[in-house]
């Protein structure tokens, strides 16, 4: 901010010579700043305060120079617009020697201003996590991965706390669910469904950092954390610097007291576990074990948990915003353009939808009259063309919804009109798939990637639940909405235990006499989710279904902190259970009859 008033705060000149001559200032910045020619007035030049053309005199042409000198160093020291809220700007700011302004207009509304000195409190979280994160993660996932968030999202809240943000009902929604999606590790043993949740608590932490509620912003926002790491890093160097410059004493002091309270745990820690033999276990399976191979590793680990916490901090106190990136809507339509092939499309989503309950939802004996096919043939045939039909028809509502008509009550009421029932017709089409997997798992059985296609398909059908709603009750919470219909089926997908679901629903089928065996070349290689459900089979399926998983879990020393609720289960029924026999009688049990998903005389071809 230049420290000469700005042009449009200045009194106006008086002719003649009458002002106090100031020094001329060199004619480069007058060149810089895009200044009128010589011969041409400024334009505070040409108009005073209440004055009229006659009785106003023309200026000197030194005056006037001296004046457009000044005025284009002003423009320099200024900086660039936008810089102090509600100063009057300079017309010169934007003129043809400010390459740069159009830039910073764009990331001023994208950066915040810099973030306050990091605050010791913020240090201490973010050491702590470090530390969890080299001690904790070295060793698989489970619990741990909650104790090493614990300390990363207080160091985020002690930020925004000292940049003066307030928790806000959204960003508590955010923060809660990628807490209760670290949950899944802790209970669940097996990887796939950890991978979601882990993918996805990082997304909610990263939206609970940046508050973003656009569809750009819930999108880039789930991933803008990566945006502050080396933000963060330089932010917590400084801190470091600054705070280490101004209390040397204090820092003195803490290293001391930290350092006589690691002797005194060391030495008395030390004493008791040699004279008893139960604390001694006690420490030895709470603390993780040391070794010189694992240092790289664990110094590695240090390393990105200390980045990971100072870019949450660092988001948290100055969140980039992501809203700010705007998708401009596309050129509106003619009413006729643009609902003709949207009633074409509806009327060919009805005829479809009205076999389908007369041939899919009629039984059996219904489905074998129409098509000669059994119900699980007729079911695979068609499933995967209707997952892509509702996911195609989400981009024909997207597109529709860019180039709707926009012009008042009656385009609103046509939008609704058109898109309401494709929605609905959707739906039952989503319904229809749904269905088509149910009859083929009824035959064949459960299997990872037809409980995970089927979980896909419910979502879309949620999500266009929610798009009706968003035509009813407007699309403000839409975005939001979605994400956290994303984030809700991503836990509950890992809750329900997806390998004990498998487990159980084949075993049932089993019991129950519809299939005359187990496919036990595809449950062995399960998680220890599914133990409680193959521990009830009979012998030798039993054990030949079993023998991996105990071989994989009771031969594993993993700690506590990362051994899942499942796991643990596992291992204490196999304890009390273990598996007989050798293997050798295991290649004949479970090929019996037909397979997982394969029928004996087919070409081998299974989707699923």
């Amino acid at each position: 901010m230049s420290d000469q008033p700005s042009e449009a705060s200045r009194p106006p000149e008086k002719p003649g010579g009458a002002d106090t001559p100031r020094p001329p200032e060199p004619p480069a910045a007058a060149e810089a700043a895009g200044t009128p020619a010589a011969d041409e007035p400024g334009p505070s030049e040409a108009r005073t305060a209440g004055a009229t053309p006659s009785d106003t005199a023309r200026p000197s042409p030194a005056q006037a120079s001296d004046g457009r000198r000044q005025r284009a160093q002003a423009a320099q020291q200024a900086g660039p617009p936008g810089q102090q809220a509600g100063q009057p700007g300079s017309p010169w700011q934007h003129g043809a020697g400010a390459p740069a302004a159009k830039d910073d207009g764009m990331t001023a509304r994208l950066r915040p201003p810099p973030p306050p000195l990091i605050r010791p409190a913020v240090l201490g979280s973010v050491l702590a996590t470090a530390l969890l994160s080299a001690l904790f993660l070295s060793d698989g996932l489970g619990v741990n991965l909650l104790i090493v968030a614990v300390p990363a999202s207080l160091a985020a809240f002690f930020a925004a706390q000292a940049a003066g943000r307030r928790l806000r009902p959204w960003t508590a929604t955010w923060a809660v669910g990628g807490l209760a999606l670290l949950a899944v590790p802790a209970l669940r043993d097996a990887g796939w469904p950890t991978f979601l949740a882990v993918v996805s608590a990082f997304a909610l932490g990263s939206l609970a950092l940046h508050g973003s509620r656009s569809w750009p912003g819930v999108l880039i926002g789930s991933l803008g954390l990566f945006d502050s790491v080396v933000p963060g890093i330089i932010w917590g160097v400084r801190g470091i610097r600054a705070r280490a410059g101004g209390s040397r004493a204090n820092w003195g002091a803490t290293l001391r007291t930290t350092a006589v309270a690691l002797v005194l745990l060391v030495v008395f820690g030390t004493l008791f576990a040699s004279a008893d033999a139960a604390f001694a276990e006690l420490l030895s399976s709470l603390m993780p074990e040391a070794s010189v191979g694992a240092g790289p590793w664990r110094t590695l680990l240090f390393a990105l948990g200390l980045a990971g916490a100072l870019a949450a901090a660092h988001a948290a106190a100055a969140p980039v915003r992501w809203d700010g990136l705007t998708v401009r809507p596309g050129k509106p339509r003619g009413r006729a353009e643009w609902a003709l092939p949207l009633i074409v499309l509806n009327l060919l989503f009805a005829a479809f939808i009205t076999l389908q309950l007369v041939v899919l939802f009629g039984g059996y004996d219904k489905v074998r009259d129409v098509t000669g096919l059994s119900h699980a043939e007729y079911a695979r045939q068609g499933f995967w063309q209707l997952l892509w039909a509702t996911l195609l028809t989400l981009l024909v509502i997207a597109l529709a919804l860019r180039w709707a008509p926009r012009g008042g009550t009656g385009d609103r009421t046509l939008v609704r009109s058109v898109l309401g029932p494709l929605c609905v017709l959707t739906l039952v089409v989503v319904a229809s798939a749904l269905r088509r997997m149910d009859l083929y798992v009824d035959e064949y059985g459960l299997t990872r990637l037809r409980i995970s296609v089927a979980a896909m398909e419910l979502w879309l059908g949620v999500v266009l639940i929610l798009i009706l709603a968003a035509g009813v009750f407007g699309a403000r919470f839409l975005p939001r909405a979605v994400a956290v219909s994303a984030a809700a089926g991503v836990l509950a997908f890992g809750l329900i235990s997806p390998d004990g679901l498998i487990a159980e629903q084949n075993v049932q089928r089993f019991e129950d006499g519809r299939s005359t065996s187990i496919d036990i070349d595809y449950v062995k290689d399960l998680s220890a989710d599914a133990v409680p459900a193959l521990d009830r089979l009979p012998e030798p399926e039993r054990s030949c279904a079993l023998r991996f998983i105990q071989n994989d879990v009771l031969h594993d020393d993993t700690p506590w902190y990362a051994t899942s609720w499942g796991e643990a289960r596992a291992k204490e029924i196999l304890e009390k259970r273990p598996v007989k026999g050798d293997g050798s009688d295991c290649y004949r049990v479970g090929r019996e009859g037909t397979g997982d998903g394969y029928e004996p005389d087919d070409d081998g071809y299974d989707p699923y």
